[in-house]
């Protein structure tokens, strides 16, 4: 649940997600859920010369198996938060 509660402060910043099939999708997170679903909305494709069918998609839904990584923006990511919340899990309080 750690990671399900952070990206959920994250909804309407923009994102990075590669799939496990390479394809990276930028767009605006949406919403996500328990199982890492993600939704993105005003998406594009990273690399649109590798997959040129993908420039009409505008919103999509990313099934969480298959994400590879999620790319955060930079002032969005609270290290000292991650790192207390990580503790905290660990300990299993």
């Amino acid at each position: 649940m750690l990671f399900f509660s952070y990206f959920k402060d994250l909804v309407g910043r923009e994102v990075t997600v590669e799939l496990k099939n390479d394809l990276a999708i930028r767009g605006t997170l949406h919403s996500v859920d328990q199982y890492l679903n993600i939704k993105l909305e005003n998406t594009r494709v990273v690399d649109q010369d590798k997959y040129p069918h993908m420039l009409s998609v505008r919103n999509c839904f990313i099934r969480g198996s298959v994400v590879r990584y999620v790319q955060l923006p930079p002032d969005g990511v609270d290290i000292e938060l991650l790192h207390d919340a990580t503790r905290r899990e660990a300990r299993g309080s």
